[in-house]
């Protein structure tokens, strides 16, 4: 540990700098494939599992005027079920710890395991809730952990990106942060606290179904890995963010095309929790459908991101120690 490291908070720094004082302390992984991509691979007799774990909090992940309990666990699902797809693999299990407040609703908590089969039967068939924890806490926090099986074949890393190759997403870009901006713009009071909420009709209304209750493309997860991809992200926090994490993984840079983004270029750029995901392959390999091609894998340049050829500037997508104070009223 620094020397400094008792000076500071966490939100002096960014996520990517708290991770790396926690991995410099555990020490060596041991892993198939450890810290630092969508996913572990773990040994295990007869080959491997995937493994993945996120937290959902109430306040800046989260809010209940707005989501339903259905919301919850289908998104609680969602975002680990990306994970797992983002390394090639096939979801198998979840398993899920609820800590919940003492007065939360017992029907709250049955919508919530509806959401959580939803989204496992809708996006993942096969895939289902295993297991868990169940315990008390003022603050409303649910932390999923996905396992899946790669089926015998390599995990898709992020940094398998080579030179020359295409770009390509599946699933949409800026959907989400779209209707999280409508969320804070129509139904906050005049202090920013949430209030109920009616969703719109018609383009925002589908924007803000795509934050509440996302729908990754799980499954052509593993059919990029079938076709051929040399890396895969899980789209999180943002395209321009995650691609950056690819391409420093992989030590070339990604040049994006503007024409071939949605009409907001910018919210396409840097909106964040629509977890399409983002890959590379070679020309020939790209997939007849669910992939579209968006850029080009270039040489390294000063930049990991280029838009148009020109280094990519100003905010590049979410991390929770940086945008703390967008989601908090």
């Amino acid at each position: 540990m620094s020397a400094d490291a008792g000076d500071l908070t966490v939100g002096e720094l960014s996520e990517g700098r708290i991770l790396r004082r926690i991995l410099n302390v555990l020490g060596p992984s041991s892993a198939l494939v450890g810290p630092g991509d969508d996913a572990a691979v773990i040994a295990a007799p007869g080959g491997s599992v995937v493994a993945t774990t996120d937290t959902l909090v109430h306040g800046p992940d989260f809010r209940l005027a707005w989501s339903s309990g259905f919301d919850l666990g289908w998104k609680a699902a969602a975002v680990n079920l990306a994970d797992i797809a983002a390394m090639g693999a096939r979801p198998t299990a979840l398993l899920v710890a609820l800590a919940l407040p003492n007065s939360t609703r017992v029907s709250f908590v049955e919508e919530f395991a509806a959401g959580l089969r939803g989204a496992c039967d809708a996006l993942a068939p096969g895939c289902a809730v295993e297991g868990g924890d169940l315990t008390v806490s003022d603050t409303l926090t649910i932390a999923v952990t996905a396992l899946g099986s790669l089926d015998g074949r390599a995990p898709v890393l992020r940094s398998g990106a080579r030179v020359g190759e295409v770009v390509a997403v599946a699933g949409e870009l800026g959907h989400a942060a779209s209707g999280l901006a409508i969320l804070f713009e129509r139904f906050t009071d005049a202090d920013g606290h949430p209030l109920p909420l009616d969703v719109p009709s018609g383009r925002d209304g589908q924007a803000v179904l795509a934050q509440l209750r996302p729908s990754p493309p799980i499954a052509l997860g593993t059919t990029a890995a079938v076709r051929g991809a040399s890396a895969m992200i899980d789209v999180s926090d943002g395209l321009a963010l995650d691609a950056a994490r690819m391409a420093d993984a992989s030590g070339v840079s990604i040049d994006i095309h503007s024409r071939l983004l949605p009409d907001d270029v910018r919210t396409a750029l840097t909106g964040g929790e629509d977890h399409a995901l983002l890959a590379t392959f070679p020309a020939e390999l790209v997939p007849d459908s669910g992939f579209r091609p968006i850029g080009r894998v270039i040489a390294r340049t000063g930049d990991p991101v280029l838009l148009d050829g020109r280094p990519f500037g100003g905010r590049t997508g979410w991390d929770p120690y940086r945008d703390w104070d967008s989601v908090t009223g």
